[in-house]
Order: C-alpha cells, then structure tokens, then sequence
C-alpha cells in the first residue's frame, strides 16, 4: 500500500496542489462551520494597499494591508483564502465525524469508528511499534531482491518502492483502463534536494530522521544504515527525470509488455513486483518515465541487499510513522513539517484526524456534507457560469488569427464535448467491502490500502466508469481531467470568496468564473491540447498550428522564469506551464463572461469601483495568501502551480483591459509593452 491513497483512476490537473495543510485567520473562531462573507459586494477592500501602485505590484496592492495583519497560525506553514475553506470544510466534517462516534447510525458507523480509532490516542501510544513488526520482519526474511521487488508490489505494504504500478485510464483510449508503471524510491520532495548544494543542510537533516527512525524500531546499526539509504536514493535522484518531464503526456506513453520491460531494464524483477500486485497475467503495460528505468534497475542490483533492506524498513517507519506513538509522530513532524516546510508546531489531533478520515472514507463523509451544507441552488447557478465561459472561448477560438480553420473546428469540437461535474458525483463510493475494526487504527490503514487496491485491481478489465470523481465533495479545489474531457468542482469550493449568490456578479466572475475559466483553459494548456473531445491522446492540430502554439507558451514560459520569488529562487517555466497557462485564460475568458453577462447593460460603480476592476479584484482576492519560507521554497522546487503573487502578477500584465482599468503606464514594474503581451487563447 502506497499511502496516501489515489483519488481517481485517472489523471487530472488541479487548481491548486492536493495535500496542502492550511488554516484560518480571520473574524470567525477556529470552529465554525458558518462561510465567510467578504466586504459589502464580496471583496475586502480593507485587505488593499493604497500606498503600492497597481502597476507595479499588483497583488500588493490588492492583498496588502491583509498581508501585512495577517499571522500564519504556528500550526501551518501557509494562509490565505484557500486556507479560510478549506478550515471550513474541517470543521464541518469535524463536525460530522464527532456526531458519527456520539450517535452512529448505518450511514456513520464506518467513518466514526475510523475515526475514533485515530483519536483513541492512549491505544496508539501503548502499542509503540509494535504495528509494524509483521511488516519489518517480512523484510528481514526477504534474503533475495526477487522477494523485496515482491514487497514493494504487496499492496498491503506501507513502504516506498523503486518502481510501481497503478491503473488508470489509457489516454490513448480512455474507455479502458490500462496498468501505468513509473519509477521512484525517493523519501525528500524532489531530486534537487538529493543534488544540489543549496539543499546540503537539509539532506543531512533528512539523513538525521532516516537514523532516528532506524532506531525507533530498533533496526541494527542506523547511523551507519542511515549513510547507505541517503547514498542509495542519491543515486537513484541522479538517475531520476526532472519533475517538468513528467509533465510530458507523449514522453510518458511508452506502451512495453513485461518481457520487453524485463529485457529493458534488467536487474529488477518486475514479475515479482506485478505478480504481488495481482497483475501477474497483463499483457500491456504504460511504461512512464522509460529511460529513468533501466539506470535505477542497475542501480538496485549493484546496491548491498542489507542496504536495501534497511532503506525497505525505514520507508515502512516513514510512511507509518503519523499513525503510531509520540516518538514517531514527533520525529516526522520534525522534518517532514518543521524541517521542509517550517511549520513550527504540530496541529491538534483532531484535525489530523479528519484529514486521514477525510483521505480514506472521503466520499462516505462527502454525503453526508453535501446534504448538510451544499444548497442545490449554487449547482445551477454554477452551470450558468459554466456556459458563459464556454461561450466566450468559443468566440475566441474563431476569432484567433494564430490557428487554421481545421484546428479551429476540432478545437470547437473539443469544447463542445467537455463534461461538467458540480458538488458531488451521481452516485457515492460503496464502502461495504470495507472492514473497519474498532480501536486499530494501524490495520484499518492496512486494510483501507486492500480496499482501495481491490477496486483498482477490480474493474481492470471493465469499461471506464466515466462517473467517478477525482476529489470527494468536501475538497476545496477542482479540477481538469484530460483522459474524461471533465472539468470538476466539489462543493466545498463553490462558497466565498469564490462563490456568492449574494456578492456582486463581477466578483464571481473574477473569483469563481476565472476558477471554471482556469480548469475549461487546462483542455488547451500544452498539454491538455493534447487530447481531443472524446480524451484520446493524438495529435489532432496541423504542424504551423503546433508550432504556434508553442511559440506562445515559449514566450509565456520565458516570462514567469524572469519571477524571482525569494533570493535566487525563480519560477521554473517549464514545470508551471500548464498552470500558467490555466491562470491566463482563467482571467481572461472570466472577464469576458463577465462582459457577456451584462447584455449589454452599464456596469454598476460600487465603492468607487467599476465592474471590470471588481473582475481584477475578485481574482486577486482568491490568492490571498502568505507562506513560510521554507514551504514557498519547496513550492518553487516541487509545484506545477506558481505561488500566489506570480498567479495574480504574472497574468494581469498580459490582459489589455488591465491598462485601461487601473490606468497603468510606461514606466510601472509590471508594465509590457502590446507587442511583449502573451496571447495564446
């Protein structure tokens, strides 16, 4: 079992990264379960900064003054809108969970009793280590490389593995589903952290944690052990491809059986890998990052078996550790949190709780909140939106003077074809085969991994089911999801200060419109492009399109690598492509949603501000947000989003109507001259 568990079968590109730990400074207390509401009309204009131009910094000037009162809380590394949902969306399921231990009926008697079995705290301290000594002791009997290879198939693992298998859809024929295999090995966030010297402190930090958890289950000689491990996944980033290069959706199809992968990449054994994972008998396989392969299989058959094992046991230590007694909290916490991202102090229980709760029964819990706190109002008003955007870019789409007519059409083609998900899915997740035992939390993890392999494993040779969801209702985020031609919004999103019925329709536009706008945009970034209406990964533009097109994104790419976000840390243009090219169309096609909206009508003036700066606003305020060093470092290294002051910065300097609006000159920080603007769609 790899934890934590996968989401969806397919992949899918996300507003913002999965797994972020935020929290809330604002007006209501740390447990409420009530939205925000923002100013008069839906944006603060208490959080502006007169004193800073808007051409010059217009995140500033938007965001300043909260910026600059607002404290991250010591418990997290980062804050800002967000972060205020996301709380939200804690506590509500907080809310939930505690009703479901007090007062179980058929619906919650799963996820309270997962859920208490986290909280019982005095259980998990008692048992000590003693949850991993089944795992630890199949490590120390796996005497061959045949049998580790096994082990790191062994869905029932929690260990990390040099390669492994999932399933997913085919994106070259998304009505089946197809085992995808990649490789891996690596305990810190990315290579350069293995590589390259400004990350020396922390690799010894993380050669510390490696000893200290060695030593916490008592595995002979960790400090020496600790040296080979950190050696040994050196080597292996070495050998790795740089993150931007996963981004490759043609690089990343690499069809092989498993006696071309065996012949390829020889000294690993993949059948033994495959056959713990029930895959034994398929007859294809989507090879992944396909040159890193055959140099960490060297890598693994030149590496001291005792080496291997060790590195084996600390990965099972590692990614067990949150789920055990203080001694192993405490140390992950030490250096997974505090070390690599800054976060000072460790959150409260409770809310670790729901998280892991939340990761687990996700869609179990998701039905039960979107029948106490999603009003089936918002969903039309969302499709609504949806079709003003979508009408928008189908204007641009013929309007373009960059792409032939043929392009155009399968373009139009594409857009027509796109499937909008808003709340929640049609159908919830059947848990049934769940078996959740109360008072072991560590075997309800182990059996949770079986589960949710089972269902993979399942329906592998069965069509796609084209109604599952990537995220359960209560994540704030939404997402594009390539292989589908879908473009997703859980519920928790659809609120303020993305969403209000009550706010001005310039805001939503800005907030919640340039959020569809974003995700809508992801089908034609440079890689979502890629696929045509019905998902299917071909080429379907002519080559002086293409080329084009990438002519664009090159110069888009040139400018946010120009971004310095701290000392000596720019934006990689590369990895944050698809993004960045999400964010401007995001603002770009919500502002004219926003102008198609009127019908024609005068925009009103509210407090000095007219309808197209509010657009402007509305989408600066999503942004909102301060961060720890450390964390926005780690963003910089390892996300394919750009942080905040470069997704409202970066994108408002390419839009004409920002001149006009905010009466920017020559001369100002931001300011490009018309020709040096990108326009892609």
């Amino acid at each position: 079992m790899k934890f934590p568990f996968p989401l969806a079968a397919t992949a899918a590109t996300s507003l913002i990264a999965a797994g972020v730990t935020a929290g809330l400074v604002v007006a209501q207390t740390d447990t409420s379960t009530v939205a925000p509401h923002f100013g008069t009309w839906g944006f603060d204009l208490s959080g502006k900064d007169a004193a800073v131009k808007p051409g010059d910094d217009f995140f500033k000037f938007a965001n300043g003054a909260y910026l600059d009162r607002t404290v991250i809380p010591e418990d997290l590394v980062r804050f800002g809108n967000f972060d205020v949902l996301t709380i939200l969306s804690e506590n509500r399921v907080h809310e939930i969970l505690d009703e479901a231990v007090k007062h179980p009926s058929e619906a919650t008697t799963k996820i309270g009793c997962f859920y208490a079995a986290y909280m019982d705290e005095a259980k998990v301290e008692q048992l000590g280590a003693q949850p991993l000594a089944a795992d630890l002791a199949k490590v120390k009997a796996a005497t061959s490389r045949e049998a580790l290879a096994a082990i790191m198939g062994d869905p029932a693992s929690m260990g990390r593995g040099v390669f492994g298998a999932g399933i997913t859809a085919d994106a070259k024929d998304p009505t089946r589903y197809v085992v995808h295999i990649g490789s891996g090995g690596l305990g810190m966030p990315d290579n350069d952290y293995f590589l390259k010297p400004a990350f020396a402190e922390t690799k010894a930090k993380y050669q510390t944690y490696v000893a200290d958890l060695l030593s916490l289950i008592a595995w002979p000689d960790a400090a020496r052990c600790a040296t080979e491990i950190v050696a040994f996944e050196s080597r292996l980033a070495a050998a790795s491809w740089e993150r931007a290069e996963h981004r490759d959706r043609d690089k990343t199809y690499n069809p092989m059986s498993p006696a071309e992968l065996a012949a390829y990449a020889p000294g690993f054994d993949f059948a033994a890998l495959l056959g713990a994972r029930g895959l034994g008998k398929v007859p294809r396989l989507i090879v992944g990052d396909n040159t890193a392969f055959p140099k960490k299989a060297a890598i693994f058959a030149e590496t001291p078996l005792e080496t291997l094992q060790a590195w084996m046991a600390f990965g099972i230590a590692d990614a067990s550790a949150p789920y055990l007694s203080k001694a192993f909290v405490d140390a992950s916490f030490g250096f997974r949190a505090k070390t690599l991202s800054g976060q000072p102090e460790q959150r409260a229980r409770w809310k670790r709780g729901v998280v892991l709760t939340d990761e687990v029964l996700g869609e179990a819990v998701g039905q039960i909140y979107v029948a106490r706190f999603f009003p089936a109002e918002s969903k039309r008003q969302m499709l609504e939106l949806v079709n003003n955007v979508r009408t928008v870019l189908a204007e641009r789409i013929n309007r373009l003077d960059w792409m032939g007519d043929d392009t155009k059409k399968a373009a139009q083609q594409k857009l027509a074809r796109f499937t909008v998900k808003i709340g929640y899915p049609d159908e919830f997740r059947d848990y049934s085969a769940l078996t959740v035992v109360p008072g072991d939390l560590y075997g309800n993890l182990i059996r949770a991994g079986k589960f949710s392999w089972q269902r993979e494993l399942d329906r592998l040779d069965k069509p796609v089911d084209r109604k599952e969801w990537g995220m359960p209702p209560q994540k704030v985020n939404a997402y594009y999801n390539s292989s589908f031609n879908e473009i997703v919004f859980p519920a928790a999103i659809l609120q303020p200060p993305f969403f209000d019925p009550k706010a001005d329709a310039a805001v939503n536009y800005g907030g919640i419109g340039g959020v569809i706008a974003h995700e809508i945009s992801h089908g034609f970034d440079d890689q979502g492009r890629k696929s045509n209406g019905d998902g299917v990964l071909k080429d379907w533009w002519t080559s002086e399109d293409s080329a084009n097109f990438n002519a664009r994104a090159e110069r888009l790419g040139t400018q946010y690598e120009g971004i310095e976000i701290m000392p000596g840390e720019h934006i990689n243009g590369k990895l944050t492509m698809g993004e960045n090219i999400g964010d401007m169309g995001g603002l770009t096609f919500a502002l004219d949603a926003y102008q198609v909206s009127l019908r024609g009508a005068a925009a009103p003036v509210l407090d000095g501000v007219t309808g197209v700066q509010r657009v402007f606003f509305g989408w600066a305020q999503v942004w909102r947000q301060k961060m720890r060093d450390e964390a926005q470092r780690k963003q910089i290294h390892t996300d394919p989003h750009s942080p905040a002051q470069a997704r409202v910065n970066g994108v408002v300097r390419n839009i004409d109507a920002w001149y006009s609006a905010f009466d920017i000159k020559p001369g100002d920080k931001l300011y490009l001259k018309p020709e040096d603007r990108v326009r892609i769609w």
